[in-house]
Protein backbone atom coordinates (compact mmCIF):
# COMPACT_ATOMS: atom_id res chain seq x y z
CA UNK A 1 0.00 0.00 0.00
CA UNK A 2 2.79 2.34 0.74
CA UNK A 3 4.52 1.82 -2.36
CA UNK A 4 1.55 1.88 -4.41
CA UNK A 5 0.84 5.48 -2.52
CA UNK A 6 4.14 7.06 -3.14
CA UNK A 7 3.87 5.31 -6.92
CA UNK A 8 1.10 8.01 -7.14
CA UNK A 9 2.54 11.05 -5.50
CA UNK A 10 5.11 10.41 -7.70
CA UNK A 11 3.17 10.43 -10.96
CA UNK A 12 0.74 13.41 -9.36
CA UNK A 13 4.57 15.46 -9.17
CA UNK A 14 5.65 14.71 -12.41
CA UNK A 15 2.60 15.52 -14.60
CA UNK A 16 0.24 17.30 -11.99
CA UNK A 17 -2.93 16.15 -9.95
CA UNK A 18 -5.25 17.17 -12.91
CA UNK A 19 -3.29 15.47 -15.62
CA UNK A 20 -3.03 11.86 -13.23
CA UNK A 21 -6.71 11.27 -13.59
CA UNK A 22 -6.64 12.54 -17.54
CA UNK A 23 -7.27 9.17 -19.59
CA UNK A 24 -3.61 8.33 -20.71
CA UNK A 25 -4.75 8.22 -24.17
CA UNK A 26 -5.55 11.71 -24.50
CA UNK A 27 -1.96 12.90 -22.68
CA UNK A 28 0.08 10.34 -25.25
CA UNK A 29 -2.58 11.12 -28.10
CA UNK A 30 -1.51 14.91 -27.85
CA UNK A 31 2.69 14.37 -28.21
CA UNK A 32 3.80 15.02 -31.78
CA UNK A 33 7.05 13.58 -31.44
CA UNK A 34 8.91 10.27 -29.72
CA UNK A 35 10.57 11.23 -26.02
CA UNK A 36 14.75 12.65 -25.88
CA UNK A 37 15.37 9.26 -23.78
CA UNK A 38 17.23 6.31 -24.19
CA UNK A 39 14.94 4.03 -26.57
CA UNK A 40 13.09 1.60 -24.06
CA UNK A 41 9.48 -0.20 -24.21
CA UNK A 42 8.21 -0.01 -21.26
CA UNK A 43 4.71 -1.93 -19.60
CA UNK A 44 2.95 -4.95 -22.06
CA UNK A 45 1.55 -4.59 -25.55
CA UNK A 46 -1.89 -3.12 -23.91
CA UNK A 47 -0.81 -1.53 -21.51
CA UNK A 48 2.51 0.68 -21.43
CA UNK A 49 4.42 3.22 -23.63
CA UNK A 50 7.60 3.42 -25.41
CA UNK A 51 10.50 5.67 -24.67
CA UNK A 52 12.74 7.29 -27.23
CA UNK A 53 11.08 5.88 -29.96
CA UNK A 54 11.75 6.37 -33.73
CA UNK A 55 10.46 7.27 -36.73
CA UNK A 56 9.64 5.11 -39.48
CA UNK A 57 10.83 7.37 -42.54
CA UNK A 58 7.30 8.05 -44.67
CA UNK A 59 8.97 6.43 -47.66
CA UNK A 60 11.65 4.36 -48.03
CA UNK A 61 13.07 2.32 -50.72
CA UNK A 62 11.09 -1.07 -49.93
CA UNK A 63 8.04 0.55 -48.04
CA UNK A 64 5.64 3.50 -47.48
CA UNK A 65 3.85 4.79 -44.55
CA UNK A 66 0.08 5.13 -44.52
CA UNK A 67 -2.15 7.19 -43.30
CA UNK A 68 0.71 9.87 -42.30
CA UNK A 69 -2.46 11.99 -40.50
CA UNK A 70 -2.43 9.51 -37.78
CA UNK A 71 0.93 10.48 -36.38
CA UNK A 72 1.47 6.87 -35.52
CA UNK A 73 4.54 5.77 -37.45
CA UNK A 74 6.40 5.42 -34.65
CA UNK A 75 8.36 2.60 -32.75
CA UNK A 76 11.08 1.09 -30.96
CA UNK A 77 14.39 1.29 -33.32
CA UNK A 78 14.22 -2.37 -33.64
CA UNK A 79 10.97 -2.39 -35.02
CA UNK A 80 12.33 0.12 -37.98
CA UNK A 81 15.04 -2.12 -38.13
CA UNK A 82 12.37 -5.06 -38.81
CA UNK A 83 10.24 -3.13 -41.23
CA UNK A 84 13.36 -2.31 -43.05
CA UNK A 85 14.46 -6.31 -43.34
CA UNK A 86 10.87 -7.30 -44.07
CA UNK A 87 10.04 -4.69 -46.94
CA UNK A 88 13.48 -5.35 -48.38
CA UNK A 89 11.95 -9.45 -48.56
CA UNK A 90 8.65 -8.41 -49.97
CA UNK A 91 10.43 -6.37 -52.64
CA UNK A 92 12.26 -9.29 -54.03
CA UNK A 93 8.25 -10.74 -54.83
CA UNK A 94 6.89 -11.01 -58.03
CA UNK A 95 4.39 -8.19 -58.27
CA UNK A 96 5.48 -6.45 -54.35
CA UNK A 97 8.01 -3.29 -54.21
CA UNK A 98 7.79 -3.30 -51.13
CA UNK A 99 5.33 -3.44 -47.95
CA UNK A 100 2.36 -0.80 -47.14
CA UNK A 101 2.99 0.04 -43.53
CA UNK A 102 0.02 0.65 -41.25
CA UNK A 103 -0.36 1.45 -37.72
CA UNK A 104 2.71 1.21 -35.50
CA UNK A 105 2.44 3.41 -32.35
CA UNK A 106 2.43 6.66 -31.32
CA UNK A 107 5.60 9.39 -30.85
CA UNK A 108 5.24 7.88 -27.10
CA UNK A 109 3.42 5.00 -27.72
CA UNK A 110 0.57 4.63 -24.60
CA UNK A 111 -3.17 4.25 -25.74
CA UNK A 112 -4.78 5.75 -28.52
CA UNK A 113 -7.24 7.98 -29.04
CA UNK A 114 -9.13 5.51 -31.35
CA UNK A 115 -8.61 1.95 -32.48
CA UNK A 116 -5.59 -0.50 -30.58
CA UNK A 117 -5.76 -1.78 -27.45
CA UNK A 118 -2.62 -2.89 -28.18
CA UNK A 119 0.63 -0.78 -30.10
CA UNK A 120 1.43 0.77 -27.15
CA UNK A 121 4.63 0.09 -26.22
CA UNK A 122 6.49 0.29 -30.10
CA UNK A 123 6.59 -2.98 -30.96
CA UNK A 124 3.56 -3.91 -32.87
CA UNK A 125 3.34 -3.44 -36.56
CA UNK A 126 0.12 -3.14 -38.70
CA UNK A 127 1.18 -4.20 -42.57
CA UNK A 128 -1.27 -3.70 -45.01
CA UNK A 129 -2.11 -7.15 -47.72
CA UNK A 130 -2.20 -4.76 -50.46
CA UNK A 131 1.03 -5.32 -52.58
CA UNK A 132 2.28 -1.80 -53.14
CA UNK A 133 2.48 -1.54 -57.04
CA UNK A 134 4.24 1.96 -56.47
CA UNK A 135 6.09 3.96 -53.54
CA UNK A 136 5.61 7.41 -54.82
CA UNK A 137 2.25 7.77 -53.16
CA UNK A 138 1.31 11.94 -51.92
CA UNK A 139 0.31 12.13 -48.22
CA UNK A 140 -2.86 12.74 -49.29
CA UNK A 141 -2.89 9.71 -51.88
CA UNK A 142 -2.06 7.55 -48.74
CA UNK A 143 -5.13 8.94 -46.55
CA UNK A 144 -7.62 7.88 -49.62
CA UNK A 145 -6.30 4.68 -50.92
CA UNK A 146 -6.96 1.59 -48.80
CA UNK A 147 -5.92 -2.55 -48.23
CA UNK A 148 -7.99 -5.18 -49.48
CA UNK A 149 -9.09 -7.74 -48.20
CA UNK A 150 -8.57 -11.31 -48.19
CA UNK A 151 -11.01 -12.91 -46.95
CA UNK A 152 -13.92 -15.33 -48.11
CA UNK A 153 -16.51 -16.43 -45.94
CA UNK A 154 -16.51 -14.28 -43.41
CA UNK A 155 -13.14 -15.23 -43.26
CA UNK A 156 -13.29 -18.83 -43.32
CA UNK A 157 -11.29 -19.26 -46.43
CA UNK A 158 -8.80 -16.87 -48.38
CA UNK A 159 -10.59 -15.18 -51.53
CA UNK A 160 -8.78 -14.88 -55.32
CA UNK A 161 -6.41 -11.89 -54.53
CA UNK A 162 -4.62 -14.25 -52.01
CA UNK A 163 -1.01 -15.22 -53.60
CA UNK A 164 1.60 -17.16 -53.08
CA UNK A 165 3.54 -14.06 -52.32
CA UNK A 166 1.11 -13.45 -49.34
CA UNK A 167 2.53 -16.66 -48.01
CA UNK A 168 6.19 -16.37 -48.61
CA UNK A 169 6.38 -12.81 -46.62
CA UNK A 170 4.29 -13.72 -43.65
CA UNK A 171 6.32 -16.78 -43.71
CA UNK A 172 9.59 -14.56 -43.88
CA UNK A 173 8.40 -12.39 -41.08
CA UNK A 174 7.07 -15.45 -38.78
CA UNK A 175 11.00 -16.77 -39.46
CA UNK A 176 12.31 -13.86 -37.80
CA UNK A 177 13.65 -13.99 -34.42
CA UNK A 178 12.40 -10.82 -33.17
CA UNK A 179 8.99 -12.36 -33.82
CA UNK A 180 6.80 -13.20 -31.06
CA UNK A 181 3.72 -13.91 -32.87
CA UNK A 182 1.73 -12.82 -36.34
CA UNK A 183 -1.89 -12.34 -36.24
CA UNK A 184 -3.89 -13.30 -39.81
CA UNK A 185 -7.83 -14.18 -40.50
CA UNK A 186 -7.90 -17.79 -39.62
CA UNK A 187 -8.78 -18.71 -43.05
CA UNK A 188 -5.21 -17.36 -43.85
CA UNK A 189 -3.71 -19.67 -41.47
CA UNK A 190 -5.27 -22.89 -42.38
CA UNK A 191 -4.27 -21.89 -46.09
CA UNK A 192 -0.49 -21.50 -45.21
CA UNK A 193 -0.79 -24.77 -43.29
CA UNK A 194 -2.12 -26.66 -46.41
CA UNK A 195 0.32 -24.73 -48.35
CA UNK A 196 3.61 -25.24 -46.23
CA UNK A 197 6.22 -28.03 -47.22
CA UNK A 198 9.15 -28.72 -45.17
CA UNK A 199 10.08 -27.54 -42.13
CA UNK A 200 6.42 -26.12 -40.36
CA UNK A 201 7.91 -24.73 -37.17
CA UNK A 202 7.79 -21.51 -38.17
CA UNK A 203 3.31 -21.78 -38.57
CA UNK A 204 3.03 -21.42 -34.20
CA UNK A 205 3.58 -17.96 -34.92
CA UNK A 206 1.30 -17.17 -37.29
CA UNK A 207 -2.31 -16.78 -34.93
CA UNK A 208 -5.70 -16.90 -36.16
CA UNK A 209 -7.20 -13.86 -34.98
CA UNK A 210 -10.94 -12.00 -35.51
CA UNK A 211 -10.15 -9.36 -38.74
CA UNK A 212 -6.96 -8.84 -39.86
CA UNK A 213 -7.62 -9.48 -43.30
CA UNK A 214 -6.90 -6.47 -44.68
CA UNK A 215 -3.94 -6.36 -42.72
CA UNK A 216 -1.65 -9.00 -40.81
CA UNK A 217 -0.64 -7.96 -37.26
CA UNK A 218 2.76 -8.37 -36.61
CA UNK A 219 4.42 -8.68 -33.10
CA UNK A 220 7.99 -8.58 -31.76
CA UNK A 221 9.42 -10.09 -28.73
CA UNK A 222 10.82 -7.52 -26.29
CA UNK A 223 14.78 -6.21 -27.28
CA UNK A 224 17.01 -8.36 -25.08
CA UNK A 225 17.60 -5.93 -22.13
CA UNK A 226 14.46 -4.26 -22.02
CA UNK A 227 14.07 -5.29 -18.46
CA UNK A 228 10.67 -2.93 -18.54
CA UNK A 229 9.37 -4.51 -20.89
CA UNK A 230 7.03 -7.49 -20.69
CA UNK A 231 6.33 -10.34 -22.71
CA UNK A 232 3.54 -12.16 -23.88
CA UNK A 233 3.54 -15.85 -22.91
CA UNK A 234 4.55 -18.05 -26.03
CA UNK A 235 2.00 -19.55 -28.51
CA UNK A 236 1.22 -22.92 -27.83
CA UNK A 237 3.37 -25.62 -28.72
CA UNK A 238 3.12 -27.29 -32.12
CA UNK A 239 1.96 -25.82 -35.45
CA UNK A 240 -1.40 -24.61 -34.33
CA UNK A 241 -3.33 -25.85 -37.45
CA UNK A 242 -5.57 -27.74 -36.02
CA UNK A 243 -6.61 -24.66 -33.74
CA UNK A 244 -7.08 -22.63 -36.69
CA UNK A 245 -9.24 -25.40 -38.49
CA UNK A 246 -11.76 -25.66 -34.81
CA UNK A 247 -12.16 -21.39 -36.04
CA UNK A 248 -12.95 -21.92 -39.28
CA UNK A 249 -15.52 -24.61 -38.30
CA UNK A 250 -16.81 -22.27 -35.61
CA UNK A 251 -17.21 -19.81 -38.69
CA UNK A 252 -18.79 -21.93 -41.25
CA UNK A 253 -21.27 -23.63 -38.43
CA UNK A 254 -21.63 -21.32 -35.73
CA UNK A 255 -21.83 -23.40 -32.22
CA UNK A 256 -25.23 -22.25 -30.20
CA UNK A 257 -24.67 -19.06 -27.88
CA UNK A 258 -24.35 -20.28 -24.50
CA UNK A 259 -27.59 -19.30 -22.30
CA UNK A 260 -27.15 -16.11 -20.76
CA UNK A 261 -27.73 -16.78 -16.71
CA UNK A 262 -30.30 -13.77 -15.36
CA UNK A 263 -28.59 -13.69 -12.44
CA UNK A 264 -25.08 -12.72 -13.57
CA UNK A 265 -24.45 -8.86 -13.15
CA UNK A 266 -23.99 -6.87 -15.60
CA UNK A 267 -20.19 -6.87 -17.51
CA UNK A 268 -18.65 -3.24 -16.61
CA UNK A 269 -18.33 -1.27 -19.03
CA UNK A 270 -14.11 -0.83 -20.15
CA UNK A 271 -12.95 2.12 -18.26
CA UNK A 272 -9.79 4.63 -19.90
CA UNK A 273 -6.58 3.62 -18.67
CA UNK A 274 -5.34 6.71 -16.44
CA UNK A 275 -1.29 7.11 -15.66
CA UNK A 276 -1.73 5.29 -12.49
CA UNK A 277 -2.84 2.00 -15.02
CA UNK A 278 0.61 2.22 -16.34
CA UNK A 279 4.26 1.61 -15.50
CA UNK A 280 5.07 4.50 -13.62
CA UNK A 281 8.28 5.50 -15.78
CA UNK A 282 5.46 6.71 -18.26
CA UNK A 283 5.39 9.34 -16.63
CA UNK A 284 8.74 10.08 -16.96
CA UNK A 285 8.11 9.89 -21.01
CA UNK A 286 5.38 12.00 -21.41
CA UNK A 287 7.74 14.48 -19.67
CA UNK A 288 10.76 14.54 -21.35
CA UNK A 289 11.90 16.64 -24.04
Amino acid sequence: MRLLFATLVAIAGLIGPVAAETPAKQLFGAKAVGSQQRPAPLGSYAKGCVAGAVQLPETGPTWQAMRLSRNRNWGHPETVDFIRDLSTFAARQPGWKGLYIGDISQPRGGPMLSGHRSHQIGLDIDIWMRPPDRLNLSRGQREKISSISMRRAKGAFVNSDWTRQHHEILKAAASDKRVARIFVFPGAKVQMCKDAKGDRRWLRKIRPWWGHHYHFHVRLNCPRGARGCVDQNPPPRGDGCADAQKWVDDILNPPPPKPRDPNAPKPKPRRDYTMKDLPRQCAAVLQSD
